[in-house]
């Protein structure tokens, strides 16, 4: 399948409603292809609860080896155990919560990291670990501190979900030489990059599938490899993730393998559209999804970076890379006025609500990646906005975009009573609503 046929096939209700969806790093859509050929499946099958014997049992067992194998498969990763997880914070908390952090074994995080990862600090600041926060820079510099001492620990991301910045895998190996375990957040990158983990080998690695594929959500996984699984010691066990429980010694054995990781029964009716969807991917191909992505994502930036006003200050602060080898599909901006100042995210935001263009606006739980551009707390306008693209977008959606930034961008006057008769001109003429009236004027 050519990605140029791919909206029209799978994502035809874009164009029946006029939307742009541009917020692929939050969500991907799902192709109707799979919403269809997983309802097929629901309706021949008889799947019952995996943890028995019986013949529905087995069936559903069957479909679960099944998803891990093509997980497996899919990102090479024989010398891996697959756990499923809720989402990518799910497989960070089981890494979390089970690493033997103690005063000899810290946390060593990326200021760059999604809060699922800074979440990670407190089960280690709980066990008295030190914990350090480190910039890592594109071309693999890491600060020299960062890795020395006693090994512990050390996580970061593939790709920022923040600016879209692709950090070298290379530090993978450099972290493992220093005697730290290493745990990847894929989440952002692996929707439109390749991860080969026979060539990169983290100890841990999070993704979350319903950003590759759409469809289903509520799947996640950590990837574990298995020398590296016997660090991990769970503090608590559930149903179907014990071979033994005794009551009367208070004794108990986790299942061998990723069994003993995940939480209970999982979701053993997705796991069919969990195969289906990496199927998908695979046939278009994530090199060729990723190419698309960049070149759209090329083309925005492009577009933002020549806006400028009618004294030639510009309409758009970019932020990330401006090579854009080192970046993805992700184009994260401030809209400015003709004094510079950045308009509030929100604004921006509810303009492009309003003419159906779906951005994501604010800090993107990204904390640390938003201080070091200078919108942290105590910022003008606290946070930015996002455009990710992914397999269903095309040229017009990147145009749209662009006339909702000049629109803000022009309509931000300095003068109260201005902006006020320019937003009630453009409530008029049908081009924006009362709420962005309400936004612009406040």
């Amino acid at each position: 399948m050519l990605i140029a046929d791919v909206r029209a096939r799978e994502f035809g209700r874009l164009d029946e409603c006029d939307h742009a969806y541009l917020d692929y790093a939050g969500a991907a859509l799902y192709p109707m292809c799979l919403v269809d050929a997983h309802a097929e499946m629901l309706r021949g099958a008889v799947l019952g609860n995996p943890h028995s014997e019986s013949g529905a049992s087995l069936a559903s067992s069957a479909v679960l080896a099944e998803a891990r194998g093509r997980v497996r498969r899919f990102f090479h990763a024989d010398d891996y155990e697959v756990c499923f997880t809720l989402n990518a914070s799910g497989a960070i908390r089981l890494v979390a919560e089970s690493f033997p952090f103690g005063p000899l074994a810290g946390a060593v995080l990326s200021v760059d990291n999604h809060n699922s990862v800074n979440g990670v600090r407190e089960y280690a600041r709980r066990a008295g670990a030190p914990v350090c926060y480190v910039s890592l820079g594109v071309d693999g510099r890491i600060e020299e501190r960062a890795l020395a001492g006693r090994p512990g620990l050390f996580a970061f991301p593939a790709q920022s979900n923040f600016s879209g910045t692709k950090y070298p895998l290379e530090l993978v190996r450099v972290a493992r030489a220093a005697g730290h375990a290493v745990l990847l957040d894929a989440a952002s990158f692996a929707p439109t990059s390749a991860l080969d983990l026979r060539t990169v080998s983290p100890d841990f690695v999070a993704v979350s599938l319903y950003k590759m594929f759409g469809y289903p959500t509520g799947v996640g996984v950590l990837l574990a490899r298995r020398d590296a699984l016997p660090l991990l010691h769970r503090p608590w066990f559930a149903g179907g993730t014990v071979e033994h429980v005794t009551v009367r010694d208070l004794s108990h054995a986790l299942r061998a393998g990723a069994e003993g990781f995940e939480d209970g029964t999982v979701n053993f009716l997705s796991m069919g559209a969990v195969s289906a969807g990496l199927r998908w991917v695979e046939e278009l191909g994530v090199e060729q999804i990723g190419m698309h992505a960049a070149r759209l994502s090329r083309s925005l930036t492009s577009m933002l970076g020549s806006l400028c006003h009618r004294g030639g200050q510009p309409m758009v602060q970019l932020y990330g890379p401006a090579d854009r080898r080192f970046r993805g599909a992700v184009v994260t901006f401030n809209v400015l006025d003709e004094q510079g100042r950045a308009v509030p995210h929100e604004t921006v935001e509810a303009v492009a609500r309003e003419v159906r263009v779906s951005v994501r606006a604010g800090c993107f739980c990204n904390p640390g990646a938003a201080e070091q551009v200078g919108l942290g707390f105590g910022a003008p306008t606290p946070g930015a906005v996002r455009a990710s693209l992914g397999v269903a977008n095309n040229v017009r959606d990147v145009e749209r975009l662009v006339d909702v930034v000049a629109a803000v961008a022009t309509r931000r006057v300095p003068n109260r009573r201005s902006r006020a008769s320019a937003a009630q001109s453009a409530l008029q003429a049908g081009r924006i609503g009362p709420s962005v009236v309400a936004a612009l004027t406040s």
